[in-house]
C-alpha cells in the first residue's frame, strides 16, 4: 500500500433557500452584470426559486422586484432591443431573426416593430454576413451549384428575405454588392 488515506466523498451543500434580501441581492447582481429585459430578469428570479426554494409564508415578490427595477431604470426593455437588435445587425443576422431573438426576451411587440430594419440596414446586414461567411462575390473563388445552393439556404436561415439574398448572391463583384448595399442606406445605420 502507498500510506495514502482516503477521505469519505464531501456531500453537496444544500444553498439555504432565498428571502426576500436574497431575492434582492440576486436581482441586483444580475442587472449589474448583464444587460438584459424585464422577462429574462424575471425568468431568472423564477429559476433560482425553483432551485433554491423561498423562506417565506408569502409568495415570493418576483414581479414586484421586476417592476422596481424598471422603475429604477436598471432593466430597460427599450434600450436593451436597440442594443440586441443593432449588435444581431452587425453580426449578419436578417430582420426575421432579429425579431426572433427580441421576442424570445420578452420585448413587447410595439418595440420590436419600433426597432425593425429599414431597406438599408437589412441590406448591410446581409453584405456583414456575406462577407464574414465569404458568400456570393466574397467567395475566394467561384462555387458549383450545390455550395451556391447551401449558401443561399444559411442566409435564409439567418433570417434575410430571399430577394436580397439573390442580390447578394448574384452580384458580380464586391464593389456591385457594396454599391448595391449603399443605394438603400439614406442615413440609416446600424444601431
Amino acid at each position: 500500500m502507498t500510506g495514502r488515506q482516503t477521505r469519505p466523498p464531501r456531500e453537496k451543500r444544500v444553498p439555504k433557500p432565498l428571502d426576500k434580501a436574497g431575492l434582492e441581492e440576486l436581482a441586483l447582481a444580475y442587472v449589474a452584470r448583464f444587460a438584459t429585459s424585464s422577462r429574462k430578469l424575471e425568468d431568472y428570479l423564477k429559476r433560482k426559486l425553483r432551485e433554491r426554494g423561498w423562506d417565506g409564508d408569502d409568495q415570493p415578490p418576483v414581479a414586484a422586484t421586476v417592476m422596481r427595477y424598471v422603475d429604477l431604470g436598471y432593466v430597460d426593455d427599450a434600450a436593451y432591443a436597440r442594443a440586441k437588435s443593432g449588435g444581431l445587425l452587425r453580426r449578419g443576422y436578417g430582420p426575421r431573426r432579429v425579431a426572433q431573438a427580441l421576442g424570445a426576451a420578452g420585448i413587447a411587440e410595439d418595440i420590436r416593430d419600433d426597432l425593425r430594419a429599414g431597406e438599408g440596414a437589412q441590406r448591410g446586414a446581409a453584405l456583414a454576413l456575406a462577407r464574414k461567411r465569404r458568400f456570393g462575390p466574397f467567395a475566394a473563388e467561384p462555387v458549383e451549384r450545390e455550395k451556391r445552393e447551401k449558401q443561399i439556404a444559411a442566409m435564409l436561415r439567418a433570417g434575410h428575405g430571399f430577394d436580397i439574398v439573390r442580390a447578394v448572391m448574384n452580384a458580380e463583384s464586391v464593389s456591385e454588392a457594396e454599391r448595391w448595399a449603399a443605394e438603400a442606406q439614406d442615413g440609416e445605420d446600424f444601431e
